[in-house]
C-alpha cells in the first residue's frame, strides 16, 4: 500500500509529461517573436523594392541579416511546436506521428534554406561565392 495523495501521484504525470515545458516554450517564443517581427518588418521594408545590388549590400550588414535569421529560426521553432500540439490533439496513431515528422522536417528545411540564402547574400557582397553540389 502506498501512502501518496492523489495530487502527489498526479504531479508530473500528464499524458506526455512535457506539457509545462511545451507551454513555456510557446510563451517564450511568442514573446520573442513580438520584437523580432517588428524589427523584421522595418528592416525588410528598407530593402523592399531595391535592386539586387542594393539588397545584397543591405543584407551584408550584420544587423538586418541577424534580425532576419533570428525571426526565421524562432518563427519556425514556434510553428513546429504549435503544429505539433494541434496534430497531437486531432490526428492519432501512426498517421499522427508521420504528420509530426513531416511538419518537423518542413520547419527545419525552411529554416535551413533561409539560413543558406542569408549566408549567400552576406558573402555575395564580398565577392565570395558559395556553392553546394548535391
Amino acid at each position: 500500500m502506498r501512502y501518496l495523495t492523489d495530487r502527489k501521484r498526479a504531479v508530473g504525470m500528464g499524458a506526455s509529461k512535457t506539457g509545462t515545458e511545451h507551454h513555456w516554450f510557446m510563451q517564450v517564443t511568442s514573446f520573442a517573436l513580438i520584437p523580432l517581427v517588428v524589427l523584421f518588418v522595418f528592416t525588410f521594408g528598407c530593402a523592399l523594392g531595391g535592386s539586387y545590388e542594393e539588397v545584397v549590400s543591405y543584407y551584408s550588414r550584420p544587423f538586418p541579416a541577424l534580425v532576419a535569421l533570428l525571426t526565421l529560426w524562432v518563427g519556425m521553432l514556434h510553428f513546429k511546436s504549435g503544429a505539433q500540439m494541434a496534430i497531437e490533439d486531432y490526428i492519432h496513431g501512426a498517421k499522427g506521428r508521420l504528420t509530426i515528422i513531416a511538419v518537423t522536417c518542413l520547419a527545419y528545411a525552411i529554416a535551413a534554406t533561409g539560413t543558406y540564402a542569408l549566408i549567400k547574400l552576406a558573402f555575395a557582397a564580398s565577392g565570395v561565392t558559395i556553392e553546394i553540389d548535391v
